[in-house]
């Protein structure tokens, strides 16, 4: 995939891109000295223990042991092949990659991804035209009677897929576009029946709505009818660019919005975010129509570690305000629940009451913990009542995973239940203890796969002073590592000199090259930190390293031809025991000359 964009192309995006600003719009960062800090985003912590360092333009967790450039944080973070990743900050930092319309070379040499973005983006500007042409009259009437005026069509891409069978396709297939993947974009459905029936349109006389990735890029649509007709909402099915519960809905548009405020509202539907935000509340965010999912709520964690979420106040809420309380107590989220009152959902209550008694809603917002274990939990007359409540709060107290968080809901809610502390402590116990019990194995197992300190620390010095490598001479100390993986760095270092004379070493790509992950990630977390080898302290460091490494390795030798002159006499063998002593002889003066 790589040689479809030349090296020079690359470095080129790799020198204008900057990784701190490029983090920054997924992470909140704090310098710290030289180096920017911040939470995770590849796992849960309270604690930052991601690194950046601006001056290499790397990154790495000392928490999961993520590392890499701009390049992989992309390709990480949103799943994108290595030419996705470079087209994706080619575009942003205004490097030219030449590309043509989508026709059949383009077809073949890009990815099936590129291929259905590019499809969506077609389908967008379709629907858009269709909504301002005269079929559109219709659709805009209902838009203004929901008071989604022109610049929340504009914000949003709001189109119109028109009645008919075939509209979105015809247009397609005037653009070049192969049926087939107007279909994997989730656009087009085969006809049933037997043979090649031919496909049509996905979308008819509907609302159509684009649904954004953190980039921009529209990953699917969502359709919602005009009148009473079933389904009111149709959504696109998952493609290999969408995963219904990996998204938000309008995160590209809010993360400005929630940075400024400090917090995200998180709603259900389209439609209920689209009102927030023409009423002015911007910092707003959707499910998509769907229950909460983990992934959303890591997705939304890199933006903010706050969220006010707006429940209906009926059961169907209740039980959402559980299951996504959960979410946010694993994600290390400060979730506070809005209550509409009954019969408003955001969209609604916003036309009606405006922005004004919105923001009192979400200024008075309570812990949604409080208000789970106050409202829904100990809400509770009868005696059945109570035991079902209690056997919810259990279930709910196991699925917490932070000891410290587990014990503190559990003192709230023995006291609003009514019930003795150390029972529903035992009965919480019971269960918890066994799906949790650690395992000693798994660390003996990372211990043993450390690498070796001492030839780790002589690749980090040459990795930081590149210059050294040109006193390797032919780089026979590496015949003295005992790590492969740390021999085979030393060995493309040595050839990289070769090859440019010394003068462009690309640690990145040297160290991604690397198949051993334990060495890459040790090497990682050493590079991201400050430069610890300076002036002559450092020279003698590097020759004290190197003879260690050779001792060491004499050391060693010299243990095993004393084992073997040791059987050997043992079974009398005087020929062998006189040929071994004359190569621990030789072995003996070789380590005077070297060492």
């Amino acid at each position: 995939m790589q040689g479809s964009i030349n090296d020079g192309t690359i470095e080129e995006v790799r020198r204008r891109a900057d990784i701190v600003s490029l983090i920054g719009e997924y992470v909140a960062l704090k310098k710290t000295g030289k180096n920017y800090t911040g939470l995770c985003p590849f796992h849960q912590e309270k604690t930052p223990s991601f690194n950046i360092n601006p001056e290499k333009q790397i990154f790495h967790c000392f928490g999961c042991g993520e590392h890499g450039d701009v390049f992989s944080f992309f390709m990480k973070m949103d799943g994108l092949t290595f030419p996705e990743a470079i087209r994706r900050l080619a575009g942003k930092y205004g490097v030219v990659i030449s590309e043509r319309t989508l026709g059949r070379n383009d077809r073949e040499r890009y990815t099936l991804k590129e291929q259905i973005v590019k499809v969506n983006g077609l389908a967008v500007e379709f629907f858009t035209k269709t909504l301002r042409s005269q079929k559109g009259e219709k659709a805009r009437e209902y838009l203004k009677k929901r008071d989604v005026g022109q610049s929340a069509v504009e914000q949003f891409r709001i189109g119109l897929a028109p009645e008919g069978w075939q509209g979105l396709l015809d247009f397609l297939e005037r653009k070049g576009v192969p049926v087939t993947i107007a279909a994997q974009a989730g656009l087009a459905i085969p006809r049933s029946g037997e043979g090649d029936r031919g496909y049509y349109d996905r979308f008819r006389d509907r609302i159509i709505i684009p649904i954004a990735d953190t980039e921009g890029r529209v990953v699917a649509f969502g359709g919602r009818v005009m009148d009473t007709g079933l389904p009111k909402y149709l959504n696109s099915p998952e493609s290999p660019v969408y995963t219904k519960g990996n998204n938000l809905f309008g995160l590209f548009d809010a993360r400005e919005a929630i940075r400024s405020k400090g917090f995200a509202v998180l709603v259900e539907g389209y439609f209920d975010l689209i009102g927030l935000w023409v009423s002015g509340v911007k910092n707003v965010v959707a499910t998509l129509g769907t229950a909460l999912t983990r992934s959303q709520v890591e997705l939304l964690g890199r933006y903010t570690k706050k969220v006010a979420a707006v429940f209906d106040p009926d059961e169907a809420g209740r039980k959402a305000l559980a299951r996504s309380m959960e979410l946010f107590l694993a994600g290390n989220i400060e979730a506070k629940a809005v209550i509409l009152p009954d019969g408003y959902d955001p969209d609604s209550f916003v036309r009606a009451k405006g922005r004004g008694k919105m923001e009192e809603m979400l200024a008075g917002a309570r812990p949604m913990a409080d208000y789970y274990i106050e409202e829904i939990l100990g809400n509770s007359r009868s005696l059945q009542e109570r035991i079902a409540k209690r056997e919810d709060a259990v279930a709910f107290l196991k699925r917490i995973e932070n000891i410290l968080e587990r014990n503190q809901f559990l003192k709230k809610i023995a006291e609003n239940l009514g019930i003795d502390q150390d029972i529903l402590k035992k009965e919480v116990g019971k269960t918890f203890s066994t799906l949790h019990a650690p395992d000693g194995r798994h660390s003996v197992a990372r211990a043993a796969g450390e690498p070796d300190r001492l030839e780790l620390s002589f690749i980090h010095m040459l990795l930081e002073s590149p210059e050294l490598i040109a006193l390797l001479g032919d780089g026979d100390i590496f015949k003295f590592f005992k790590s492969n993986g740390l021999k085979a760095v030393g060995e493309s270092l040595l050839l990289n000199l070769e090859k440019e004379s010394g003068k462009n070493l690309n640690m990145v790509s040297l160290l991604d090259s690397m198949e051993d992950e334990e060495i890459k990630k040790a090497l990682y977390a050493l590079m991201v930190g400050d430069n610890p080898y300076k002036g002559e302290q450092r020279d003698r460091l590097f020759d004290d390293t190197a003879k260690q490494i050779r001792r060491r390795w004499y050391k060693e030798q010299h243990r095993i031809f004393q084992e073997k002159i040791s059987r050997a006499e043992k079974d009398g063998d005087r020929e062998l025991c006189q040929s071994l002593l004359q190569d621990k002889e030789r072995l003996l003066n070789e380590e005077k000359t070297l060492v």
